[in-house]
């Protein structure tokens, strides 16, 4: 039992022990911890995972409820359909997993937080890791997001049935920018929504030729400067075509000289 007389938290189960030191570790408040790591145990994210250079535990919300029944929701103060996640219990359940001096992160994943984007990414997993609660049902009281600082995101202008799923995409994206868990360090600038904010230029591999298309004839040239310059034009024609608001962010931060007349091929 925990201190405060409530049942303790289920030990780390889909981690292994939690690494020690400064590792980055996510720490995760749900109600369906069977879900993690769920696809986090494979490929790069997964191996990561068995190798110490990350963290993670999961926390079910339920065992922090105080009646026999387990409740952890109520019908919505001032009518209406649904049900609403309960303060009193989802602080018990923060307090347990966010001991004091915790200096990560506590974020909601709802539909109406800032959307996340890459550079929030990069700052997540440039510090020492997040502790997530996924909300279920019509959300989670708002006294208990005030009471606690919480940090909102959403990962799209979309409905899920929880907050795991946005979960597992969160940290996917963080876990890949820690050091050591990708191969090609290049990799993690050099794709879609990197440092310069625009959308990755298409890809092309063997055959040279395929059903009638060819392979651009820059990119078999070996002229780097070339291929980097018409990289360059990919990107821009295409977020161009596809997210005007990422090219107009993208102007705006480079003073509208956008284009390549307005930047340097790199070399």
């Amino acid at each position: 039992m925990s201190p405060s007389g409530h049942p303790r938290a289920p030990a780390p189960g889909t981690g292994g022990v939690t690494p020690p030191g400064n590792r980055w570790r996510a720490s995760i408040l749900t109600l369906f911890p069977e879900m993690f790591p769920g696809p986090l145990g494979l490929s790069l994210a997964g191996r990561a995972l068995r190798d110490g250079r990350w963290s993670l535990d999961t926390h079910d919300i339920r065992a922090f409820a105080t009646d026999r029944h387990r409740t952890v929701d109520d019908t919505p103060a001032g009518g209406g359909a649904g049900m609403v996640m309960r303060p009193d219990v989802l602080d018990t359940a923060i307090g347990e997993v966010l001991a004091e001096g915790d200096a990560r992160p506590l974020i909601y994943l709802t539909p109406r937080g800032r959307l996340l984007d890459q550079a929030t990414v990069r700052t997540l997993a440039a510090g020492p890791g997040c502790v997530l609660l996924c909300g279920r049902y019509e959300g989670i009281d708002q006294r208990v997001i005030e009471a606690r600082g919480m940090v909102e995101l959403s990962i799209g202008d979309y409905v899920l049935s929880g907050g795991e799923t946005a979960a597992l995409v969160l940290l996917d994206a963080c876990v890949r920018l820690l050091p050591g868990v990708m191969g090609a360090a290049e990799s993690a600038t050099e794709e879609s929504h990197g440092a310069e904010g625009l959308l990755e230029y298409p890809h092309y591999t063997r055959p040279a030729e395929w059903n009638g298309r060819a392979i651009p004839e820059v990119l078999l040239s070996g002229h780097h400067a070339e291929i980097a310059r018409w990289r360059r034009a990919e990107s821009e024609r295409i977020t161009k075509e596809r997210r005007p608001d990422l090219w107009a962010r993208h102007e705006a931060k480079h003073g509208g000289a956008g284009g390549m007349d307005g930047h340097p091929a790199a070399a």
